[in-house]
Order: C-alpha cells, then sequence, then structure tokens
C-alpha cells in the first residue's frame, strides 16, 4: 500500500504544475463553463483513473528508462513517430510554461520580477535532476499531499463561507475567456493535454516498479486523486468566481482574500508544485534522447533550461491559453493509442 500510495502522489505531483494549482488551468477549462464543469471534471476523473493506470502498468511490464518504446511498441512504427514527437513537444513546451509560472508565482505574492522566480526555478530543477530517477521520484512524491490537503481546505472553506448561490454565479462563471468551444470538448482536451504531460514521466515511474500490480494501481489511485483536486478546485474557484476573475493565479488570489499569512505558505506550496513539474518535463525530455546519469545527459539539460528560460518570458497566462490546448487535440493520437493498447493486450504489451 505504501508503494501504491507513493505512486499515486507522485503520478499527482508530475501532472499538477503551474497551471493547475494556481487555478488557472481550472479557471479556463472547468469554471469557465459554470455548471457543466462540474460533469466535464467527473469526466476527467474517470479517464485519468484508467489512462493512468494504463501508462504505469505499461511502464513496468516494459522497465523502460525512456517512453520511447512504450510508444512505438502500442502505437506502431508510423503512428509512433507522430505520438513520439508531440510528447517530445509537450515535455519541453510544459517546462517552458513551468519556468514562466514559476516567475509569476514570486511576482503575485512577492513583487518580485518574474525573471527572478524563473531563474531559480532554473537552477533548482538542474541541480534535481543530477539525482537519479528513484530520488526524483520520491522529491516529486513528498510535496505532492501538502497540496492535496491545501486544496481541500481551500474548497471547503470557500463553499462554506461563499455569500450567494451557483446559480447567480454561473453567468459570471460562462463570461471567463476560454478558448475551448464547449465543456465537453474542454474535458476530453484537459485529459488528453495532461495525459500527453505526464506520458513520459508515467511510464518512467513505472518502468522503476518490478511489481506491475502495484505499478498500474499506483496510476490508478493517482488518476483518481487527480481527478477528485480538479473538482475541489473547480468548485473552490466558481464559488468565489466574482473576486478572482482576471487573476493570472486565482487560487492564490482566494487564499490572499482567506489569510496572507496562509497565502505565503500557499506560495510555498504552488512554487514546490511547479518545481515537480518542470523535473518530469524537463528529466523525461532528456532521458527520451540521451541516457540518464551520464555528462553528456546533464549538458543536454543544462542547454535545454537555458533555452526554455529564454522563452519562459513570453508570459504565464499567454503560454498556458495558447499552447496547452493545441497539446491537448494533439495528444488525442497517444490517448487513442492508449485505449486501443489497454483493449488489444490486457496481459502482454
Amino acid at each position: 500500500m505504501k508503494k501504491i500510495l507513493k505512486m499515486g502522489s507522485a503520478f499527482i505531483g508530475i501532472i499538477v504544475g503551474a497551471g493547475f494549482a494556481s487555478g488557472n488551468e481550472i479557471m479556463t477549462y472547468f469554471t469557465s463553463f459554470g455548471y457543466l464543469g462540474m460533469i466535464g471534471a467527473v469526466i476527467c476523473t474517470a479517464l485519468f483513473a484508467y489512462l493512468g493506470m494504463t501508462l504505469t502498468r505499461l511502464g513496468s511490464r516494459m522497465r523502460t528508462p525512456s517512453h520511447k518504446d512504450v510508444i512505438y511498441k502500442i502505437s506502431g512504427r508510423y503512428l509512433g513517430v507522430i505520438v513520439d514527437g508531440i510528447i517530445i513537444f509537450t515535455l519541453f513546451g510544459v517546462g517552458v510554461v513551468m519556468l514562466a509560472g514559476a516567475g509569476a508565482n514570486l511576482h503575485q505574492q512577492f513583487g518580485l520580477p518574474t525573471f527572478v522566480g524563473s531563474l531559480l526555478m532554473m537552477i533548482l530543477v538542474f541541480l534535481t535532476i543530477l539525482l537519479n530517477v528513484d530520488k526524483v521520484v520520491a522529491v516529486i512524491g513528498s510535496i505532492t499531499p501538502f497540496l492535496i490537503i491545501t486544496v481541500v481546505v481551500v474548497s471547503v472553506y470557500s463553499i462554506v463561507t461563499m455569500d450567494t448561490t451557483f446559480a447567480v454565479l454561473d453567468p459570471v462563471a460562462q463570461a471567463l475567456p476560454t478558448t475551448l468551444p464547449n465543456w465537453f470538448i474542454s474535458a476530453i482536451n484537459y485529459v488528453s493535454f495532461n495525459i500527453a504531460v505526464g506520458a513520459s514521466m508515467a511510464i518512467v515511474m513505472g518502468g522503476a516498479e518490478r511489481d506491475e500490480k502495484i505499478a498500474a494501481r499506483g496510476g490508478f489511485v493517482g488518476g483518481l486523486g487527480l481527478g477528485i483536486l480538479i473538482l475541489l478546485s473547480h468548485l473552490a474557484i466558481f464559488s468565489q468566481v466574482e473576486n478572482v476573475a482576471g487573476a493570472d493565479l486565482p487560487m492564490l488570489a482566494i487564499i490572499n482574500n482567506i489569510s496572507p499569512i496562509f497565502a505565503i505558505f500557499m506560495a510555498v506550496i504552488l512554487y514546490g508544485m511547479i518545481f515537480n513539474t518542470a523535473v518530469s518535463m524537463f528529466y523525461a525530455f532528456g532521458a527520451r534522447f540521451i541516457q540518464s546519469g551520464t555528462m553528456k545527459f546533464k549538458l543536454f539539460i543544462a542547454f535545454s533550461l537555458v533555452i526554455g528560460y529564454a522563452l519562459s518570458f513570453f508570459g504565464f497566462t499567454k503560454l498556458v491559453n495558447t499552447l496547452y490546448p493545441v497539446v491537448g487535440y494533439l495528444g488525442l493520437f497517444l490517448v487513442a493509442a492508449l485505449i486501443m493498447s489497454s483493449i488489444r493486450m490486457p496481459n502482454k504489451v
């Protein structure tokens, strides 16, 4: 059970980065559709549990240090090229967004220039990636419980203290800007995007676990927990939408209204979650091309981080609203491949 919870926590930590933990993603993908966003969150919960289980099981079965072997095995020679390319693009792109989110976090809460938070994150990610994969998974999983507790507390507080009804807030929520056409496509796009984000590191993480059942259950628990966090975060932002509309980090804005001291704590936790995803993205990106732990791998990571840091100056919200939906649509290729693999080969990969 301990291994299952550890892997589940790490799976959540991989996916929950700047966009989710800050509430930016949740506002765009769910809250902007009001009541219907709740149904979307429930659909996401079921899909995340199923696909999370599939990813870690495949990783454990093949015991691979990179996503490449698994992707080509389940997608075939030609589709595999497309899916592999999508994952590579996603890993680096989301890594850039995490660096931008780190800058936005410290800027909103402490007034520091955005380049400071991004630079500090770049350094922390590089130092952490010098460790082996088991230590990276342990670091990622250790921070996640603090976020879970925080999201639950904030959600309960927001709903209990709301001074109006969801019926009144529904038109306010639906007036929020979003690049998604409707709640259903938004929910599917969100799952697809996050699976593209988490697939590589989830496969690597599953590959580090020899017991396939533990790996599969860890992925299932992680996916289920992620879905519940999505629903809770949506309810928190929905209940306070009049106060946080337009904020880059709506969850942090809610907490600031509760307690400035608590907001400082949340800013640190949020920075930690951004760190989680940034480490996962750049580690998996490097492992796709070069064997981890080698000097070439370290130099490649350093170069990638410098390029990512430069690109992060495009801005956090702009990157989330532009990049994430595109990745979500592209990620449907991977989701389809995973579902077909699970149906066709339940007992062997």
